[in-house]
Formats: C-alpha cells, structure tokens, sequence
C-alpha cells in the first residue's frame, strides 16, 4: 500500500479502509422503522455520525417551545428505546471501517446527537491568530482558545458550505486521478 503523496488524498491515514460505502451499509443494516428516510451519514478520519429522521409528532401545540418540547422528547424516546441495538450497530461498523459510530436523530426543527467524538487538534497559529481567539475569550463567545477556533471553524463551515463542497470534490477527482497514475513503489 502506497504512503504519503501516494495513498488516497495524501491527508488520510494509510491502514484505513475506505468508507465510501458506508451510508448504504447503514441503510441497509438499520432496522425498518426507525426513520422515515435513509440516514444522513457523515464520515471523517475518526468518526461515523447516522443521523436520521423520526416520524412528526402529532398532536396540537400551544407555541413553537412546546413543539420542540415535544420533538425533544420524542429523540430523547427514541435515544432510550434504540441504545442497545445501536450499539450493536455501531460495534459491526467499527470493526467494518475502523472508526467510531456516532448517532443522532432529527425530528422536524429539532436535531440532535449522541455521544459524538471531540478530537484533539494541533495547530500552530501566529500572534495576529491568537489575538482574533483571545478577543473571542475576553468577549465572552468561547471560554478558552481551543473553544473559540471551534466556534470560528463552525462559523467558516456555515458561510462557506458550497466552497467545501466543491474542494471535496475537487479533491475526490485529484484522489481519482492519482489513482491512474503510475505506481511510484
């Protein structure tokens, strides 16, 4: 198997296996019933998160807050009723592709997930850097530096969707293309 420059993207860790089919395999593995559409899975180099759609809650509500009230409610039902045949789930899946299996359900405005991983970064960021993430200490917004870059790289993630979009699969292409290459071992 090729290392470095070689292997797939260059970014990813080399002795994992791919997970490109992984929504499918939780489709077809997940019980019928559960939600009322495929699940929406997200895959990276640590983690699996399933996130899927329960059925409406019905009924009549006095306000917005007890709508989501009862949304919450309901995920929170479901979150009981579900753990132990999820954890089966998540055990064949991460023996399957080598990462954790987190879960999450959404039920009309209301989303939520379970237990998903907060992985460690490092990074190496210049004065002007810090200062951005110590003013956002000192305001108020985070309560240290490594939650103030999560909330910049959450904001960067919502206002620059379609540009990620477009580099994953520019990056997609580049992994394809290198593939076709010739094998430099």
């Amino acid at each position: 198997m090729r290392r470095g420059w070689g292997g797939r993207g260059g970014w990813q860790q080399a002795d994992q296996p791919p997970a490109d089919d992984a929504a499918g395999w939780f489709t077809g593995r997940l019980p019928d019933g559960w939600f009322t559409e495929p699940p929406v899975v997200t895959v990276d180099r640590e983690e699996i998160v399933v996130v899927g759609t329960l059925p409406a809650v019905e009924g009549e509500f006095a306000d917005d807050a007890e709508r989501a009230a009862a949304e919450s409610g309901r995920i929170s039902r479901f979150r009981e009723q579900t753990r132990d045949e999820r954890i089966e789930i998540a055990r064949q899946a991460e023996h399957r592709y080598r990462r954790k299996v987190a879960w999450g359900a959404r039920l009309g405005g209301t989303e939520e997930l379970f237990t998903t991983l907060s992985v460690p970064v490092m990074t190496r960021l210049r004065q002007p850097e810090r200062m951005v993430l110590d003013t956002l200490v000192a305001a108020g917004v985070a309560r240290s530096r490594s939650e103030a870059l999560a909330w910049a790289v959450r904001l960067v993630g919502e206002h620059a969707d379609t540009w990620l979009t477009e580099l994953r699969e520019a990056m997609t292409r580049v992994d394809d293309l290198r593939a076709q290459g010739p094998d430099l071992t």
